[in-house]
């Protein structure tokens, strides 16, 4: 359900979840954003209507841990949900796909480790209703979910037919609650999404048509959201690049700038996933334009003008890029975040043996090798100018 309004369909939703009989449901969120964004004031009372009880775990954090998952589906365990509701952006929606696989009945004698260390397939789960509430995540509309093993480092991405969420709610006017940081970084994740999709060995011209949309939509109302947060025009439109962008990467996948954020964000679990793809993100266009011009051309023209889509123009881009992110905000380099040359050899070793990680290297334009991936790295330190 997509538009301003959608939020209202929660009501149809429990009268779904009534006749089939689902009484009982698991709400994964964080202690802030189910309130302050009034999904609570709408989906409480519908809930009581429809005799459906809940449990209430507001324990997600940024980058969810597969602890917050084993808690939540504890909570959930307990209560017998026979169902998930994720409120939030994608650390509480992600949290729950999680959970939902745990409280399968088929699944009950496993933990989020087994599950994030692929010790079973993730076949089945319980119904996910996703009410999503930021601009960048697409967690609402495609079959991944992603957590971090503290005592490994390690930040999984999984992938399973069972994560598509039943119902999904993509309303612009919750949206209008984010933070300044969150309305840049969730939309700078969704533009790296489509960056992707498009230029990775198994895209298609569906996916590059649905990248070219969303960084133009992007590129044209992220500066508009930012200097005027309650323009619904630009969350709408920002939420629709971000929706559009899920439905991209869960067709073309993701490669370097994923693959190399997630060991970013697992030893410094406090770092927004979107500032660290901002981070890497110029690098990533330098070594991989040459691959896939004529794409990237067309897909960055919003952002940089007067690309010609030859091979030669990948260092212009990167750090056209680079001044763009500059401009709405996003100014810090690895560097800036703590990172020295002493953590390359970790964040190399990590982009490699991560469980999942390597299929996502494994679909990218050019070959995913050490070498660059420490270039990569050691090129995201400083500023490119």
């Amino acid at each position: 359900y997509f538009g301003v309004g959608a939020l209202q369909k929660v009501n149809d939703i429990c009268e779904y979840l009534k006749k089939e009989g689902i009484d009982k449901v698991l709400i994964t969120t964080d202690e802030i954003v189910y309130k302050i964004t009034g999904v609570w004031e709408v989906l409480e009372p519908a809930m009581k209507k429809n005799g459906i009880s809940y449990a209430l775990f507001t324990g997600v954090v940024p980058n969810p841990t597969v602890d917050g998952i084993d808690a939540a589906t504890k909570m959930g365990k307990d209560l017998g949900a026979k169902a998930v509701i994720g409120i939030g952006g994608g650390s509480p929606i992600d949290t729950g796909k999680s959970a939902a696989v745990l409280l399968h009945p088929d699944n009950k004698k496993y933990n989020a480790r087994d599950l994030y260390t692929f010790k079973f397939n993730a076949e089945k789960a319980v119904p996910i209703i996703a009410i999503n509430t930021t601009h960048g995540t697409g967690t609402e509309v495609d079959r991944f979910a992603v957590a971090s093993i503290p005592e490994l480092e390690y930040k999984p991405a999984l992938a399973a037919e069972c994560l598509y969420p039943t119902f999904a709610i993509d309303d612009p006017a919750i949206t209008a609650k984010l933070p300044v940081g969150q309305t840049r970084y969730t939309a700078i994740d969704a533009i790296n999404h489509v960056s992707e999709a498009a230029t990775s060995l198994v895209t298609s011209p569906y996916t590059v048509l649905t990248a070219v949309e969303a960084v133009r939509l992007v590129a044209r109302y992220l500066p508009q959201a930012m200097a005027h947060p309650d323009d619904l025009t630009a969350r709408y439109y920002l939420l629709y690049a971000s929706m559009i962008g899920g439905i991209c990467f869960d067709n073309g996948l993701l490669h370097f700038t994923h693959a190399l954020e997630h060991p970013l964000s697992a030893i410094k679990p406090d770092l927004p996933h979107g500032l660290g793809l901002a981070m890497l993100l110029p690098a990533v266009i330098k070594y991989t334009y040459p691959a896939c011009p004529e794409i990237m051309a067309a897909m960055y023209a919003p952002i940089v003008p007067g690309l010609t889509g030859v091979p030669g123009e990948a260092e212009k881009c990167a750090k056209a890029v680079e001044q763009w992110l500059f401009s709405v905000g996003a100014t810090e380099k690895l560097a800036d975040m703590g990172y020295t040359e002493a953590h390359i050899d970790k964040l190399v070793k990590l982009a490699f043996e991560t469980p999942g990680l390597a299929g996502l290297l494994g679909v990218a334009p050019i070959k995913a090798d050490e070498t660059i991936v420490r270039k990569i790295f050691e090129e995201s330190m400083q500023p490119m100018c």
